[in-house]
């Protein structure tokens, strides 16, 4: 759950049953289509606006052009986000104002639930699963912090588990249908008994010149963080990468989209530079070694 702090190692009394690249030419800038009803389905019906999304609101730096992406991919879920109107501020679980409103370009219209647990690898965590739900919910699974893998299957097919001192036991629960409100009980399980350290050793490495949308920047453990690649765009003369980054944080707040620097006017579009040491986002620096991709 919590970015800055590791949970205790847990030991699961139960078994789920689960079982060099070449970096993508750039594509063409691409309208925001008509989603699919089950795209993103913790909207409330008739919400989602193809002029608030991320490719509506972010187009390409200039001499950029957004890197291809397929049809029903994670990057190409994320690049039609839906974000909140123009000059919303970022709260907190609680309803409270972020300390800082000085870090975001935009916050994704997405909930943050009521308790202080979708903090920063927790958020990865849920794009991750709602993606993976829109498309299969029974692909649904993540690890905990012990690396015991947790299936939403098991969970909706009545497989719950319980925390007992330094152990996690299986129990049963009822027997439930796989919808979203299911899902979301689920996640909020996970997000208490996983972090940055589970998550990072979901990912395998990759370079930062070959960063992808829903490549991950992140480092396990604690003090720890992680920020989401939402969308890439390459400058075609020099190969030069830039990327719009999401996060939570600490207490868990709305994720929302971080801003490229403090100068005025130098927007959302993050220079991912290979010649650089360090990635520099406004709340955490990262190595430039420590980008991860799910498989």
């Amino acid at each position: 759950m919590m970015c800055a702090v590791l949970l205790p190692s847990l030991v699961l009394g139960f078994t789920t049953l689960f079982p060099t690249f070449d970096a993508p030419a750039p594509g063409p800038r691409v309208a925001a289509p008509a989603p699919p009803p089950n795209w993103y389905p913790w909207l409330p019906a008739g919400r989602y606006q193809t002029r608030q999304t991320l490719a509506a609101r972010f187009p390409p730096p200039p001499g950029y052009e957004r890197i291809g992406a397929q049809p029903g991919s994670f990057a190409y879920w994320l690049r039609f986000l839906p974000l909140l109107p123009v000059g919303t501020p970022v709260r907190l679980h609680s309803g409270q104002l972020k300390d800082r409103q000085d870090v975001h370009a935009a916050v994704l219209d997405l909930d943050v639930g009521k308790r202080d647990l979708q903090q920063c690898a927790d958020a990865v965590i849920r794009l991750r699963g709602e993606y993976l739900f829109s498309q299969n919910p029974d692909a649904v699974h993540f690890h905990l912090t012990s690396g015991h893998d947790v299936a939403f299957r098991d969970w909706y097919s009545g497989m719950g588990f319980r925390v007992v001192g330094a152990q996690v036991e299986a129990v049963p629960k009822a027997v439930e249908k796989a919808d979203h409100a299911v899902f979301r009980r689920y996640l909020d399980q996970i997000f208490t008994y996983a972090g940055t350290l589970s998550l990072s050793r979901e990912l395998r490495p990759v370079p930062l010149p070959q960063v992808e949308p829903g490549d991950v920047l992140i480092r396990g453990g604690s003090p720890g963080h992680a920020v989401l690649v939402l969308d890439v765009a390459v400058e075609a003369q020099t190969g030069r990468r830039k990327a719009l980054l999401a996060q939570s944080y600490m207490p868990a707040q709305q994720m929302h989209v971080v801003k490229a620097g403090p100068r005025a006017g130098a927007g959302a579009w993050v220079l991912l530079d290979p010649a650089r040491d360090e990635v520099i986002t406004p709340e955490w620096t990262f190595r430039r070694d420590e980008l991860g991709r799910f498989e």
